[in-house]
């Protein structure tokens, strides 16, 4: 495509085919839409959002529940030529109106069960879009988005801080969308099942934006309930599938008819490590390749993958067509062949910057500084070797320690607090607070701790543990040691909350 060109174009043109139109773009348990009813869907709610004055450019909010609906009021914000931004479903009032604030969120489209956060979120009442009153507006499809408008804004809590928007052009969209297709040979007799969070690049960037663009069937189930996965698997009878470690360790536990894995092509697997065992273990199960991939959100999505057919255990792949990874050493030198250093990912699909945060860009010279350890072989395919930052994954979900600290510290009672990642045989890592008591008075409530935590950040930041602690260890320059704190967790048997001597 031709250096301006759009996601928007590359739809347009897709959905345009008049053989193409009559095939399936999404479907549910309980519809199916065809290209030709996606697009008049998209459409009409482009042309309510206009008429209601969204304007090329502005930032849409989404708070909606898992479904197609949040789908098509994804798409139809983009058509509109705005810069839609998914939430978590039920994210806290506080951090609602923080991110409305912190990124000058301008409008939000709301369902039912979202009135409330909307009400909460601080936009004036006629910025508050049902999604049910904006199914019937003209059609409209906008023809004025640039490759350096901005496509899509997430929210992402990185290894400091709190969750700082990433926004993402059309460029960078497009950029990932093209890479993704050509990778993996998507076409239009695949059927993807879809089951990871809509809010997460991943699940957006590979598994809606690339199959629409070519004219392949999402099969959008419910939120990811392993004993689901059978029959979920027999209805779609899907091509592909995509999932973190944590989904496809749980799927394990799970009987499935040898029909219903027949047609997978492949299974992908991002967001988290996965041990050789477990990719062993997973390809056993299937009957298929898992193919491992890498990236981030600051870089659109996905930067490597390993090659359907080709893949190789332990790695996270090759380079992505139209993508740009180099190793870099401290001072910002390209290492040697076959030495480690930092994943550094650099071109088009770099983000457009952070909105709401002042601290330091990762963008130095061009470079995404990943904070990532990496080694390239000889034949290009990419193996993590370690993490600079301090980023807890878990279940695919990062968590920031120092989000979870501040909160803590905070909390009547406590004088300090440490938060590291303890393994896990499901979830990969679970964060664990080490925590020190105020002088001169009971320690707080472990429990009353974690619903603290639970209440203002959300579920998955929760530690499983809460430690209480004399002191927390230092190094030589005076900061917190969470390497020792780490050492200390290995070497002791979970046992609840309580002291750790």
């Amino acid at each position: 495509m031709n250096e301006n060109a759009t996601l928007l174009d590359l739809w347009r043109t897709a959905w345009s085919d008049a053989a193409q139109r009559a095939r399936p773009a999404l479907q549910t348990l309980e519809h199916d839409y065809s290209y030709a009813q996606l697009d008049e869907r998209v459409q009409a709610m482009a042309g309510a959002l206009r008429q209601a004055g969204v304007a090329r450019g502005d930032y849409v909010a989404l708070a909606l529940e898992r479904g197609p609906g949040q789908v098509l009021a994804l798409l139809a914000a983009m058509a509109a030529g705005a810069c839609p931004c998914p939430l978590e479903p039920r994210l806290a009032d506080e951090e609602t109106r923080r991110r409305v604030a912190a990124v000058g969120l301008r409008w939000m489209i709301h369902d039912d069960a979202h009135a409330a956060t909307a009400r909460a979120a601080g936009l004036p009442a006629g910025r508050l879009l049902a999604l049910d009153a904006l199914r019937a507006g003209p059609p409209y499809w906008s023809q004025a988005c640039g490759p350096g408008d901005p496509g899509l804004l997430l929210f992402t809590s990185g290894s400091t801080g709190k969750p700082k928007g990433v926004l993402l052009s059309h460029r960078g969209l497009l950029a990932n969308t093209l890479g993704v297709r050509v990778h993996t040979g998507l076409r239009p007799d695949d059927v993807l099942l879809h089951v990871m969070p809509l809010h997460h690049t991943n699940a957006l960037n590979n598994q809606v934006f690339a199959p629409l663009a070519s004219g392949a069937c999402i099969a959008l189930a419910p939120r990811f309930r392993a004993e689901d996965m059978p029959t979920l698997m027999e209805r779609f009878r899907p091509t592909l599938i995509t999932g973190v470690p944590t989904i496809y360790s749980r799927m394990l536990q799970q009987r499935f008819s040898r029909q219903s894995l027949a047609r997978l092509r492949f299974a992908r697997c991002g967001s988290a490590p996965i041990t050789p065992a477990l990719h062993r273990e997973i390809e056993a199960f299937l009957g298929c390749e898992l193919v491992v991939s890498y990236g981030l959100s600051e870089a659109t999505c996905t930067s490597t993958m390993n090659p359907p057919g080709a893949r190789r255990i332990g790695t996270v792949g090759t380079v992505l067509a139209g993508q740009q990874v180099v190793l870099l050493d401290r001072q910002g030198a390209a290492v040697p062949a076959g030495a480690e250093g930092e994943i550094c990912i650099g071109g088009p699909a770099l983000m457009a910057g952070y909105l709401g945060h002042e601290g330091e860009s990762p963008i130095r010279d061009g470079w995404l500084r990943t904070g990532d350890l990496g080694r390239f072989d000889a034949d290009g395919y990419l193996s993590i070797t370690g993490r600079i930052k301090e980023v807890i994954i878990r279940g695919g979900e990062n968590i920031s320690p120092a989000l979870v600290e501040n909160l803590l510290s905070g909390e009547p009672g406590v004088a300090a607090c440490c938060v590291v990642g303890r393994a896990h045989a499901d979830l990969g890592e679970v964060p664990v607070a080490f925590v020190v008591p105020a002088a001169g008075g009971p320690a707080p409530d472990a429990q009353a701790l974690r619903e603290a935590v639970r209440e203002k950040l959300g579920r998955i930041y929760v530690p499983e543990d809460v430690l209480w602690v004399d002191s927390l260890p230092e190094n030589a320059v005076g900061k917190v040691d969470r390497k020792a704190l780490a050492r200390r967790l290995a070497q002791a048997e979970p046992a609840g909350a309580g002291a750790l001597s």
